[in-house]
């Protein structure tokens, strides 16, 4: 039997909370855009949301998810704790500017609070990635962000914070991953430390669309070349942040509870590592 992942599926984190297990990446949106693509990821029932400092679409995401929830569309009575917002830090420098730099985070998008917040990259060195930690612990002190994570971090990074000893763990690691860069150290070693693995570009930027791996493996599962990768990070254990700003694939996206991949299948696609990047690389940084 096909284990069952839906929109409303949850994921358990360190820190005793929950999220979604697949998320509305909107990287590279902006303004109405940005509201239409979560608005429909709502209708067609998504309950959490990627978005960051550096995207500057925020405040878009904010206001479309209370528009949203006080509206006649909102069928279900979904509340504000229902659904997942995160987004991330732009630069790590000092701890003021990261601990200022949250607050804005919290104006911009309205929510009252940020389900996750994370340091976008490990860019800036030790001394200014372990301030913004403390920046984010505070920040969860303070209720305004219920969970900590980070982005872009290679395992020397994770190893830096756990060394030393943070108040708070973190409980996220968003990196791109995809079966043509599965970046299997870094994905070990979250698993091994609990820390669960987000998947960017799950989609792989629609580079791979038509491999023929993924061509004739969506043949024979019936799927979209889509909704296997997505369903490849979800048998991963990962939690992907497929992206599209067209109603429709931002609907099939999230429907990929149908089918299975075999053990067999999904060894294959684990095989197609080229290390492809498809955006920028920080987990080897300084």
């Amino acid at each position: 039997m096909a284990q069952n992942f839906t929109l409303t599926s949850r994921i358990k984190l360190a820190n005793g909370l929950s999220m979604p297990r697949i998320h509305l990446g909107v990287y590279l949106t902006a303004g109405q855009d940005t509201s239409n693509a979560v608005w429909w990821a709502l209708e067609a029932g998504y309950r959490a949301f990627d978005s960051a400092q550096m995207y500057r679409n925020e405040s878009e995401v904010g206001s479309t998810i209370l528009k949203f929830l006080s509206s006649k569309a909102n069928s279900s009575g979904l509340k504000r704790e229902d659904i997942h917002f995160t987004s991330k830090l732009a630069s790590n420098s000092s701890y003021d500017a990261a601990r200022k730099s949250i607050k804005q985070s919290l104006k911009q998008c309205g929510l009252g609070y940020i389900d996750l917040f994370l340091l976008h990259s490990p860019y800036g060195g030790k001394v200014a990635r372990l301030a913004s930690w403390e920046a984010v612990e505070d920040a969860i002190a303070d209720g305004e962000v219920k969970t900590g994570g980070v982005s872009n971090y290679g395992v020397k990074h994770l190893q830096e914070l756990l060394e030393s000893k943070p108040r708070v763990l973190p409980a996220v690691n968003q990196i791109e991953v995809h079966p043509f860069n599965t970046r299997t150290e870094i994905t070990s070693f979250c698993q091994d430390h609990d820390i669960v693995v987000e998947a960017y570009a799950p989609l792989v930027r629609a580079l791979r669309m038509k491999h023929p791996v993924i061509s004739s493996l969506s043949s024979k599962y019936s799927c979209t070349p889509a909704q296997l990768l997505i369903r490849w990070s979800l048998q991963h254990g990962f939690v992907p942040l497929p992206k599209s700003a067209t109603k429709s694939r931002i609907a099939a996206n999230g429907d990929v509870s149908g089918f299975e991949i075999d053990s067999a299948d999904m060894k294959h696609m684990d095989g197609l590592d080229e290390y492809l990047v498809t955006d920028w690389d920080p987990v080897d940084a300084d």
